[in-house]
């Protein structure tokens, strides 16, 4: 089953999850042996995500979140560590990744590789007002 990995320092990975037992591979992409959260922000996917992340200190995935945010249309509590991005049934189970989705989530993340990147740079300053 196709599935996306967001790591908080905005690489996106191709990954495939078996179909016998993907939960214990998400389990492992996400670095829990515990709980794994599920977060639905577009009808056709689910976000799987450490279920401890924020209290243990995973670094804040501003990649994922912004993802969750646009697909919601509003700024959503942060996410953190590792997410495991997959599809999402009618019924709600889950599915393989559609192409759609995971160009959404490469155009976000490359969006927000660049913008972090051009923020530790620093931004050119003006000199003349607007």
């Amino acid at each position: 089953m196709q599935a996306l990995r967001i790591d908080p320092d905005t690489t996106l990975t191709e990954i495939t999850l078996p179909e016998h037992d993907a939960q214990s591979a998400i389990r492992e992409d996400v670095g829990t042996t515990g709980a794994v959260d599920q977060g639905v922000y577009h009808r056709s996917a689910l976000l799987h995500l450490h279920g401890e992340g924020r209290v243990t200190g995973l670094e804040l995935n501003l990649a994922a979140w912004a993802l969750a945010s646009a697909w919601r249309g509003m700024p959503l509590t942060p996410l953190h560590g590792p997410v495991v991005l997959t599809g999402r049934t009618g019924d709600g189970t889950m599915a393989a990744l559609g192409d759609k989705l995971m160009q959404d989530a490469r155009t976000v993340t490359q969006t927000v590789r660049e913008t972090l990147k051009d923020g530790r740079r620093g931004l050119p300053h003006r000199t003349t007002p607007l």
